[in-house]
C-alpha cells in the first residue's frame, strides 16, 4: 500500500518491553495502518521496512524513548529517521478515547502530525549514555552505604558495653576501620556477644566494599566528563555529581535544546506566572521537569549562596528589595541553567559570564 508522494505521512508507536506497536495516519489524521512487531533488532528492522512499504514518513512519534523505546530510537535515528518524543497518555485522555496498544500509536502519531509533540529525544549513544549507566551504579552504592552505616550505627545502640564503648567518640573512618577488625569468639556462653561482633564485622567490610566502589565509579565518571564536556567541572558549585547529572539531562545530543529557555523548562526552572488580583508581576518555581536536574541546580545555587560573594552580594541586595529566599533562589536556578546551557551547547562559553 503505497500513497501519493505529496501527502505527508506520520507514524507513532506505542512502545512495551517485549513488543512494540506502530500505526500510520495521513496529514489529515486518517488512519492508514497499525502493526505489531517484537522488541528486538529483528523488529526493529521489520517495524522499518513496514513503514517503507507504506510511504514516506514524515516523522515518528515515539513514546518512552528513554526506556521501553530507547532500543528502537537508536535503531531509527541510525536509519535516518526523523523521531520525536512522545509523552504517553494522561489518565484523563485514557478515561475518554480507552485504552490498547493501536489507539496509543495512532495517538502518538496524530500528537507529531498535529504539532503538540516536537522534542527531539537523547540518542542514547555516546560518552553521556556511558555516564548514565555508571551513575545509577554509583547512586546504588551511595545509597546502600548509607544504609550499612545507619544499621551499624543503630546496632552499637544496643550492643554491649565492651563494644560499645571503644566506639564513642570514633569518627565514621575510624569506626568502619575498627569494627572490620573485630574478632568473634566461638564461647558459647557469649553468643549474643560473638553475633554482634560477626554482624558488625560483616556490615563494616560492606560499607569498605561500596566505598571502594564509590570511589572507583567516581573516577570513572569525572574522567568521562574530562572527556566531554570538562568546562561543566569549572563551574562554580558543581562537582562530578552536579555535572554528570546535567549532562545525562541534556544527553548526547544537546543541541535538541536550542535555546537555554527550553532547557531551563526541561530542569523545571522556567518562571510560572503567578499573577491574580491585586498580586502582579509575580512567578514562583516550577515543580516540573527533570527533578534530578532541578537538584543539581539547587545544589550549585546552595554552594554559591554560601561561598560565592558575588552570589551573596545579589542575595542581599535583592533580599533588601523585598524577595522572599524562594524567589531568590527561582533567580538564581534559572540563572545558573543559562549558564550552564551555553556550556552543554558551546554558545559563547568564552564571554565572562554577566553578574546575576
Amino acid at each position: 500500500m503505497t500513497h501519493p508522494p505529496t501527502m505527508q505521512l506520520f507514524a507513532g508507536v506505542d512502545t512495551h518491553a517485549d513488543t512494540h506497536h506502530a500505526a500510520v495516519i495521513d496529514q489529515l489524521g486518517r488512519h492508514l495502518a497499525d502493526a505489531g512487531f517484537p522488541a528486538t533488532t529483528t523488529g526493529y528492522h521489520a517495524l522499518q521496512t513496514w513503514l517503507a512499504r507504506i510511504g514516506d514518513i514524515t516523522a515518528i512519534g515515539v513514546e518512552g524513548t528513554g526506556s521501553y523505546g530507547a532500543g528502537l530510537t537508536r535503531h531509527l535515528h541510525a536509519a535516518g529517521l526523523t523521531v520525536i518524543e512522545v509523552n504517553r497518555p494522561d489518565r484523563k485522555a485514557r478515561r475518554n478515547h480507552g485504552k490498547s496498544d493501536p489507539i496509543d500509536a495512532y495517538a502518538a502519531a496524530a500528537a507529531v502530525a498535529s504539532g503538540r509533540a516536537t522534542a527531539t529525544p537523547k540518542t542514547g549513544d555516546g560518552t553521556v549514555e556511558a555516564i548514565r549507566v555508571l551513575k545509577i551504579a554509583r547512586t546504588s552504592a551511595v545509597k546502600d552505604r548509607t544504609a550499612t552505616i545507619n544499621q551499624i550505627r543503630t546496632l552499637l545502640i544496643t550492643a554491649q558495653e565492651s563494644l560499645r564503648t571503644p566506639t564513642t567518640h570514633l569518627n565514621t573512618t575510624a569506626l568502619i576501620t575498627h569494627l572490620s577488625r573485630l574478632r568473634p569468639g566461638t564461647d558459647p556462653a557469649n553468643q549474643p556477644l560473638n553475633a554482634t561482633k560477626t554482624a558488625l564485622r560483616a556490615l563494616a567490610r560492606r560499607y569498605q566494599l561500596l566505598h571502594q566502589q564509590t570511589t572507583e565509579l567516581d573516577k570513572q565518571i569525572g574522567t568521562l566528563i574530562q572527556a566531554t564536556n570538562p568546562e561543566l567541572l569549572q563551574v562554580y558549585g558543581a562537582g562530578v555529581e552536579t555535572a554528570s547529572q546535567l549532562l545525562i539531562t541534556a544527553g548526547d545530543n544537546p543541541q535538541r535544546l536550542r535555546t537555554a529557555a527550553s532547557f531551563a523548562a526541561l530542569c523545571g526552572v522556567a518562571p510560572i506566572p503567578a499573577t491574580s488580583g491585586k498580586t502582579s508581576h509575580r512567578h514562583r518555581l516550577c515543580r516540573g521537569g527533570d527533578r534530578q536536574a532541578n537538584r543539581a541546580l539547587h545544589t550549585i545555587a546552595l554552594t554559591r549562596m554560601s561561598h560565592d560573594p558575588r552570589t551573596r552580594a545579589y542575595t542581599t541586595r535583592r533580599t533588601a528589595e523585598g524577595l522572599s529566599k524562594k524567589d531568590i533562589m527561582r533567580c538564581l536556578k534559572r540563572y545558573i541553567a543559562n549558564e550552564i546551557h551555553r556550556i552543554l551547547t558551546h554558545q559563547n562559553t568564552t564571554q565572562p559570564t554577566p553578574t546575576p
